[in-house]
């Protein structure tokens, strides 16, 4: 018997409804990802992405894309934490993340957790268009094994182009099989989660944001256009949380 894995997809339109608030004239999903509109704030539309099925399993191959047009505030979280796990069928898992955000857009991108289960393959792609104009805050956390428990393969990619230009384009890979040092001191350093937070404002442009250390593992840097970089590791998902939480007001909010 053929295991093919689950292919699954989800997408998402946030449009100005001309009353100060935001649209979804878009929202549908299917099998492990499905989307549901919650109570929003303002002119914010609040989207949850609900896993219906485990996974991402071997051979999976989820997608979400989303975009926020000219006028349009958007926040997407998720209801729990994402685990990557070993399926039937061996090999790789994908689950490719596209983001598009135009003029005048605002797009908080918040989901929980990826976790790294023992034994799984995944690989993530998270790609990311902002208009000149357009605003940005993503995170993104890994937490490498459950409570006790050896990682799987995990390869994370994150590109973000602001007005048609690379601003970052960053990969790691982590796990059996990855690279040679990714657990030295020069990567994670023993840590077993990681994450980052990219941000995106118009007046980082004229106003840049100095570059300095959040504590002893965690540090925010100007990336070459109106955008900052916060990397962080910590022992757990809740350390790793409050570090990007508390960088993200230093920042705003």
């Amino acid at each position: 018997m053929t295991v093919t894995g689950v292919r699954a997809g989800a997408r998402v339109l946030a449009r100005g409804d001309g009353r100060g608030g935001t649209s979804l004239p878009v929202l549908e999903g299917g099998g492990p990802l499905a989307l549901r509109r919650t109570r929003g704030s303002g002119a914010e539309a609040h989207v949850m992405v609900v896993g219906a099925m485990s996974g991402p399993l071997g051979g999976d191959r989820f997608a979400i894309e989303a975009r926020v047009e000219d006028g349009a505030r958007l926040r997407v979280g998720s209801a729990a934490a994402t685990i990557a796990l070993p399926g039937q069928r061996k090999g790789e898992a994908r689950y490719d993340v596209r983001l598009d955000v135009a003029d005048g857009g605002e797009l908080r991108w918040l989901p929980e957790q990826l976790i790294s289960a023992n034994g799984s393959d995944l690989h993530v792609s998270t790609r990311v268009e902002v208009g000149p104009a357009g605003r940005l805050v993503l995170r993104e956390e890994q937490v490498l094994g459950r409570v006790r428990e050896d990682p799987g393969r995990l390869t994370s990619r994150l590109t973000v182009r602001v007005a048609g230009r690379a601003l970052l384009d960053q990969e790691l890979a982590c796990g059996p099989g990855a690279p040679g040092g990714w657990d030295g001191p020069a990567v994670l350093a023993g840590h077993r989660a990681v994450g980052q937070l990219v941000v995106v404002r118009p007046e980082f442009a004229r106003e840049p944001v100095a570059a300095r250390m959040l504590g002893e593992c965690a540090a925010l840097t100007p990336l070459a256009g109106p955008a900052v970089l916060v990397s962080a590791v910590a022992g757990d998902a809740l350390l790793l949380r409050r570090v990007l939480d508390e960088a993200l007001g230093h920042l705003g909010g």
